[in-house]
């Protein structure tokens, strides 16, 4: 019995064997070559995994959810979802059943330096240049946080030499014992300059100078009059200085202007009286410019004002400057005070808007008789006479004032010769001048303008 266990022993282990050699050799495309009973296959592999399903590729996932597989000169298992590098040796591992991958030998038998190695690693992974890996994008996203830092950090250190710090300002200020002073403060400063005894002719001259600037300023004048500065200026008319006055009579036409509060004030405080008296006596001409600065800026869009300067006889003290030498420049000044007080009564009575506030401030225009005055003092030669002036300017205004006096002084108009004659001598001169205006390529130009108002005056005058 024993002999013949061992045959039958002897016998299987032949017969398992022969069973071996006869399945290896069956398939030798399979074994050719190749150690461990694996399969090998170059670029890529079409095997399925243990479930029967192709196992996920490169192609088949999603970019973003592909886990990079990095490949080396040792086999290693591809897990699915990996994406292994075009050029890749993949074969499936018979014992494990997974697929395994590694780089290919070089062909002159050498491996590839680290740096090569690194290159087809990146390479071929990174098939679109535009593309990066997650951690190349992460690299550059904290490369451009650090840039923009810099930057930042460069730009508030340029400020920081260009600006100083206000605490460093307030420091210097309080070491230089300085404070912003308000506009009350420096007028109140000014005033008493102007009105100290100790103060010299200069330093008063000055004081009035500044003032000027100051009371420009509706609030800032009524601030001065507050203070008594109005009155001191009013009683400055009176100086036996010229200039002095002059800049006195200055200041009060700052502060007067479009501020009723100051203009009733001023006329309660005499001043219509004094500017009268400087226009009316020897003055010299910087201060009668000054002094009807001032009277105009009290007589607009103030009918009381008007109506007192009619008593007074400020037409007539205006008048009489057309009589004294080299009060010249004045002339147009008062054409144009008389044209800018007759046109505002009118535009006011053409007015459509209502209101006890409106009525009330019409009667008080219905008592100022400027227009019948102007006509019986014989305003309307002394106005037309200006035409002869050689100034474009002067001649626009007079051209207005006679077309705004041409309802009450057409008679006088027609029967003055020289009129009529400066018209026709004015309408060729500014004929050419327009013409010429024309072939420039100013088909509307100034002087075109005052053509057409030269010949609508000489046709109403027909």
């Amino acid at each position: 019995m024993t002999c013949w266990a061992v045959l039958l022993s002897t016998a299987a282990k032949v017969h398992l064997l022969v069973l071996v050699v006869s399945v290896v050799f069956s398939q030798p495309s399979l074994s050719d070559g190749v150690p461990e009973f694996a399969l090998t296959k170059i670029e890529e592999s079409e095997t399925k995994d243990d479930s029967g399903k192709e196992p996920i590729t490169e192609a088949d996932a999603d970019p973003e959810d592909l886990e990079v597989f990095y490949p080396t000169h040792q086999w290693q298992t591809i897990h699915p979802g990996q994406a292994v590098p075009a050029g890749s040796h993949v074969r499936l591992n018979l014992q494990t059943g997974e697929r395994e991958a590694k780089l290919p030998d070089s062909e002159n038998g050498r491996s590839d330096t680290r740096e090569e190695r690194r290159r087809k690693r990146l390479g071929k992974v990174d098939v679109d240049s535009n593309s990066f890996t997650s951690q190349e994008l992460k690299k550059a996203l904290a490369k451009m946080k650090e840039s923009e830092k810099a930057e930042r950090k460069a730009h508030e250190e340029e400020v920081r030499k260009k600006f100083r710090p206000i605490e460093q300002l307030k420091e210097e200020f309080e070491k230089l014992n300085m404070k912003m002073e308000t506009d009350y403060e420096i007028m109140v400063k000014l005033i008493a300059k102007y009105n100290s005894s100790a103060s010299t002719l200069d330093e008063k001259v000055a004081a009035l100078y500044d003032l000027e600037y100051y009371v420009h300023q509706v609030d800032n004048a009524k601030d001065f009059l507050s203070m008594g500065g109005l009155q001191l200026v009013i009683n400055g008319l009176n100086s036996t200085e010229a200039l002095l006055k002059e800049h006195a009579a200055f200041v009060l036409g700052a502060a007067l202007s479009s501020n009723p509060k100051v203009q009733i004030e001023a006329i309660e405080g005499g001043a219509l009286q004094k500017l009268l008296v400087i226009l009316a006596t020897e003055q010299p001409l910087a201060v009668k410019k000054k002094a009807l600065f001032a009277l105009s800026s009290m007589l607009r869009h103030f009918p009381y004002a008007q109506q007192q300067f009619l008593k007074l006889g400020g037409l007539q003290v205006l008048r009489s400057l057309f009589r004294q030498k080299g009060m010249e420049t004045l002339y147009v000044r008062v054409v144009t005070l008389l044209y800018d007080l007759i046109m505002e009564k009118m535009l006011l009575e053409a007015s459509q808007h209502g209101g006890d506030q409106m009525e009330e401030k019409l009667q008080q225009y219905r008592q100022v008789r400027l227009v019948p005055a102007v006509v019986e003092q014989d305003w309307c030669v002394v106005v037309s006479n200006l035409l002869a002036m050689p100034e474009h300017d002067t001649r626009e205004k007079v051209l207005k004032t006679v077309s705004v006096l041409m309802g009450f002084c057409k008679e006088r108009f027609q029967g003055d010769p020289a009129l009529s004659s400066t018209l026709s001598l004015l309408r060729r001169e500014y004929e050419e001048l327009a013409a010429e205006e024309q072939r420039e390529g100013d088909k509307d130009g100034y002087f075109k303008e005052l053509l057409g108002s030269i010949n609508t005056i000489i046709q109403e005058l027909r």
